[in-house]
């Protein structure tokens, strides 16, 4: 396990303990537990989702930026259905504002 707390230890095995009277099989249960306790991780701030954090190098060009660097921008800036968009999409967007 990552380093959790005993918050996050006792939380892991309530749910894999659930997750096996459900009837789950073992080797499931412990993916379960591990994505729930580390969801609720991340959602309290305690641990980022790097993946999906920034806005990029503001001196790179828009085609050299990530995906979700390039949404991450266009949420900064409010543009409706940037969800929708893809990598191609956002960088035309972006580039003409």
């Amino acid at each position: 396990m990552p380093e959790w707390s005993d918050k996050d230890r006792k939380q892991y095995e309530h749910v894999k303990e659930s997750e096996l009277q459900r009837g789950l099989s073992s080797s499931n249960v412990a993916e379960i537990a591990g994505r729930t306790v580390n969801k609720q991780r991340r959602e309290e701030g305690r641990t980022p989702n790097r993946r999906t954090q920034g806005t990029g190098n503001p001196n790179a060009p828009l085609a050299e930026l990530s995906r979700d660097e390039l949404y991450n921008r266009a949420k900064e800036r409010d543009i409706p259905k940037r969800s929708r968009m893809s990598k191609a999409e956002l960088i035309q967007v972006l580039g003409r504002r």
